[in-house]
């Protein structure tokens, strides 16, 4: 990917990548070397700029008699749940995924945006909730259509809403109306971010792992299962190579992998500065480098995580890292789609009218749970 004007967004306190880049990366963006460039996400400084554009929206339309403009921000703490919510905003602002607020300066700057989270529980969290919030967005709207309360409220606070968007990317989505247009408008948000995360084009996920440390294999595979599931594809799995017998635990490693490729890199050193041109030219990089540069070749290759048959009236749900008494199958909304539970995350499978039916028997083999419908 060399040439490529690269993003590093860090969202944490843990200060290696400012060793290895031999860089001070803070809140605003820093150039480390040719061609990428760094910044670390803060919450309690992302919580003002929201903060400010809803003040400025009350202020002009008086909904709260300024009780919102007397808020500090500034003394706001974070509560559990606000940091996935405001990187969210950040991360439209850079990339766009909902189509809103990025601008498009920003989206011009980098051609790649590499993403260091705070745990891989909160990156599954992020990929699955535009397609988890529409469900609430559909309740939300049954509440606000349908019950006194909802119709009484609603329409001040998606005024207010407006009114911010407007200050924040001088555009209006609602039009200052009030109708069913608006929440469609608001589930086709969610439908593009979903979209976005979905298409391996986009947006891509690596797994990392010790080859040598079945531990750590079994929770890569854990985790290609998970992403799949919270609607996301896995690009490729990296093993840390620390020494050449590692390679021979690598080989073994792919072939419980397969087909998502596969490559070795090298154990950095963290007592001396890192010599990234050493690094570079090592073969053992090689093959990481030819995947990574590669990608976009591999995208037509991807295994759907979702095969209909409709002449055996069947679904394969692709499922690497369970077993079948980990997976549970539901049908809440008649015989048109499934609800598969695993993971930790709940996904909703659409079928096509041709095999609509009820549950009829799973059995699970090759990583992949078969299912029949009657």
């Amino acid at each position: 990917m060399a040439g490529l004007n690269t993003c590093l967004v860090i969202h944490g306190q843990d200060t290696t990548a400012d060793y290895l880049l031999n860089c001070k990366i803070g809140t605003s963006h820093v150039e480390c070397s040719k061609n990428l460039s760094a910044v670390r996400l803060e919450t309690t400084k992302m919580l003002l700029e929201p903060l400010k554009f809803l003040k400025q929206a009350d202020a002009q339309l008086n909904m709260t008699q300024g009780t919102l403009g007397g808020i500090v921000g500034e003394e706001l703490g974070i509560l559990p749940g606000m940091d996935s919510i405001f990187l969210v905003l950040a991360l439209e602002r850079l990339v766009g995924f909902l189509g809103t607020a990025a601008s498009k300066s920003q989206q011009d700057k980098f051609d790649l945006i590499i993403y260091d989270g705070i745990s891989s529980e909160e990156t599954l969290r992020i990929i699955g909730g535009s397609s988890k919030a529409r469900l609430y967005l559909k309740y939300l709207r049954t509440l606000a259509e349908k019950t006194d309360l909802g119709r009484l409220a609603a329409p001040s606070l998606l005024r207010l809403v407006d009114e911010a968007m407007k200050l924040s990317s001088s555009r209006s989505y609602f039009n200052g109306t009030m109708s069913s247009e608006i929440w469609d408008t608001l589930d086709q948000l969610l439908e593009r971010g979903s979209s976005a995360f979905s298409n391996p084009q986009r947006f891509g996920c690596f797994l990392v792992m010790d080859p040598s440390n079945p531990t750590s294999v079994n929770s890569a595979l854990r985790y290609w299962g998970c992403t799949i599931q919270a609607g996301a594809q896995v690009s490729g799995a990296f093993g840390i190579i620390t020494h050449q017998q590692n390679l021979e635990s690598l080989e073994r490693a792919k072939k419980d992998f397969s087909p998502l490729p596969s490559a070795s890199i090298s154990s950095l050193s963290m007592s001396n500065p890192i010599d990234w041109s050493s690094v570079l030219l090592d073969t053992i990089n090689e093959d990481a480098r030819h995947l990574l540069t590669s990608l976009s070749s591999q995208f037509s290759n991807m295994r759907s995580s979702v095969k209909f048959d409709i002449k055996g009236k069947s679904v394969t749900l692709f499922m690497p890292g369970f077993d079948k008494s980990e997976i549970k199958l539901y049908q809440y909304r008649g015989r048109s789609e499934l609800l598969v539970e695993a993971g930790d995350q709940r996904r909703v499978i659409p079928l096509p009218p041709g095999i609509q039916g009820k549950v009829g028997g799973a059995k699970f083999m090759d990583r992949s749970l078969v299912i029949t419908l009657l």
